[in-house]
């Protein structure tokens, strides 16, 4: 899937808007960019059918220089050779791997560990790094900032399955009944089934894109 030309622009416009207002020192400069910012928070709004002050205020709150954010999600095997999936509370109740955005002072391998613990109640250790994907190269569906998606493969070293406040249900799949109402904001079938190879042959490259 192809996101609309409209969506990257309007994307690229807050991205120089956010980094300009931070290093500005200049009065007139700083008008001009938030000029930007509220043209890309227009076009974001009209293109996806959303309230232009609301994707506006979401703008605002964006500080720094404008970085892509950061997704991490963990392919969790059992002894069978079934891959770990959690039905979240939100997005319709969608089956996704456990993940999340990576917090501040944890490295992307305790980010994932702690995520999947607190999504499934298993604890893990990660054995590899399996791919680095850019999220709107991979047809995930339209969202408002870039970010990149980093997929482990992990094994279980204890705990139970165990649902959150994010998830309502825990189980395990085989790689031929991957159930289809999976979450396709979050992952893809594609994307899962490439951990099943990245599972079988350890030795695989890391993929990124």
């Amino acid at each position: 899937m192809t996101e609309p030309r409209w969506l990257a622009w309007a994307r690229e416009m807050q991205a120089i808007a956010q980094s300009g207002l931070t290093f500005t020192r200049d009065p007139y400069d700083r008008e001009r960019y938030e000029q930007l910012r509220a043209l890309a928070a227009r076009a974001m709004a009209e293109g996806g059918g959303a309230d232009p002050a609301q994707v506006e205020a979401l703008f605002a709150a964006q500080e720094g220089y404008a970085t892509p954010k950061i997704d991490v999600r963990g392919a969790v095997f059992n002894g069978a050779g079934e891959i770990l999936l959690v039905r979240e509370v939100l997005d319709e109740g969608r089956w996704t791997l456990p993940g999340g955005w990576a917090d501040v002072n944890l490295t992307p391998a305790e980010n994932v560990v702690k995520e999947v613990r607190e999504e499934s109640g298993f604890e893990v250790r990660v054995v590899k790094l399996a791919a680095l994907l850019d999220r709107t190269r991979q047809g995930h569906g339209p969202s408002p900032f870039s970010s990149y998606k980093f997929f482990f493969v992990c094994e279980i070293t204890g705990g139970a399955a165990a649902p959150s406040l994010e998830t309502s249900e825990v189980a395990f799949f085989p790689e031929h009944a991957l159930p289809a109402d999976l979450s396709a904001s979050r992952v893809l079938p594609r994307q899962v089934r490439r951990m099943f190879a990245h599972w079988r042959e350890p030795g695989l490259a890391t993929e990124f894109e």
